[in-house]
Parts: structure tokens; sequence; C-alpha cells
């Protein structure tokens, strides 16, 4: 299927957007490292530049994954669900996915009812987004 052909059902809305889900997942681990939303236009940018392109729901605004931090997301693959409402990109992560320094957004554990923080910080938040 063609790319300008996908029905891709962006059914998510979040204030004027309608939106997909995005999941980045490192291609050589499988490692989940973040979710997050995606228009049509973060969709296309990401195809088109290969590298990932999101939808800020807080900012309300399209944002190129590590345009302040550095640490893009290079995409090697790209799967659609059965809904098409939802992708999961297989990508080549430069330095940490999370904004507070970890390799995954996912870097804290349910035990015993308590969060426990189980990753490990990539780089210092601090330093790299600087005010």
């Amino acid at each position: 299927m063609d790319i300008g052909e996908s029905n891709l059902n962006f059914r998510h809305k979040i204030g004027d957007q309608d939106l997909i889900i995005a999941i980045a997942q490192d291609y050589k681990s499988n490692k989940v490292l973040m979710v997050a939303y995606m228009n049509r236009e973060a969709f296309q940018k990401t195809v088109e530049t290969k590298k990932a392109h999101y939808w800020s729901t807080s900012r309300q605004k399209l944002w190129l994954k590590g345009e302040s931090s550095g640490n893009f997301q290079n995409v090697k693959e790209i799967y659609v669900d059965c809904d098409e409402d939802a992708v999961l990109i297989k990508i080549s992560q430069k330095g940490g996915a999370c904004h507070e320094g970890y390799e995954s957004c996912f870097f804290r554990k349910l035990e015993n009812n308590k969060l426990e923080v189980v990753g490990k910080k990539v780089f210092n938040p601090d330093e790299v987004y600087k005010s």
C-alpha cells in the first residue's frame, strides 16, 4: 500500500487535533522507549525524513524528537496496528528517549504497590534542556 493511499485512523482527538498513538521501540533490543501522539503532518514528516516527529499535546505543536536534546530517533521500520489507529516505530535512538534523562520513559516499575526506579540515567536533563 502506498503511504499516500493509507487510511490511517486518526481517531484520538485531543484539542483540535486528530491523532494516532505512536510507540517508539528500539529496533535491536525491542525495548519500548516511549509513547506519544502523531497528527497527519508528524506521520508524513516521519515517513519522509526517517526521523521521528510527534505532536506535543502539552505544547500544541509539531516536534522533531531530538530537536532540543540532540537525542534523535532514526526510523528503521514502521508497523501499523489492525485498527490503523496506532503505529509502532522501530528506531535507532541517539542518547536517551526520556526527557528526564533515561534511556526509556518506562524507567519505573510497580513493586509491592510502590514505584521503584529501575532505569539508569544516560544524560543529565538539566544540562541538555537549559532554559
